[in-house]
């Protein structure tokens, strides 16, 4: 049985881990650690596959815009930095043997020929209901369909 690719967004605070900061890692790999929220957790140790294609969004940024192309390069695994009493994400119920969170390895394919800034796609046809345009959406990894992840593409193609 073959599975269809799916299509993701993460977002990335801009003074945590920005775009740059990502492609200037060796070999461009990271794992996408830190995230509690349950929901998102889900995501990241069920759904993500790999092979799957996620756009890289700056969240608290003047303007938020997605900036790049990352892929999945490893499914979900326990996240390491729960177990951690140093790590600013270190959970004590999370315990190896039975971990409450999760992390995808991601690995930077390309920046957007141009940032895609919240309010253009607000206002692009087809994109009316992207999780990320909804009232309250606060998710850090969210899905996207194939036609909304199109639609994308190619306005990063327009100058």
């Amino acid at each position: 049985m073959t599975s269809e690719r799916r299509y993701w967004l993460v977002k990335s605070e801009l003074s945590s881990f920005s775009w740059d900061d990502f492609w200037a890692l060796p070999k461009r790999v990271t794992h996408w650690d830190g995230v509690r929220n349950y929901q998102a957790r889900n995501m990241l140790r069920d759904e993500m596959k790999k092979g799957d294609l996620v756009f890289f969004y700056h969240s608290s940024a003047e303007p938020t815009a997605i900036v790049g192309i990352a892929e999945v390069v490893r499914e979900g695994y326990p996240d390491a930095t729960a177990f951690d009493s140093r790590d600013s994400h270190f959970d004590s119920k999370s315990k190896p043997d039975k971990p409450s969170w999760f992390v995808v390895d991601l690995k930077a394919r390309k920046p957007l020929r141009r940032p895609i800034a919240l309010a253009e796609l607000r206002q692009t046809r087809g994109l009316e209901k992207m999780t990320l345009l909804q009232k309250g959406s606060r998710l850090s990894v969210q899905p996207v369909s194939p036609g909304e992840w199109e639609t994308i593409c190619e306005l990063a193609e327009k100058g």
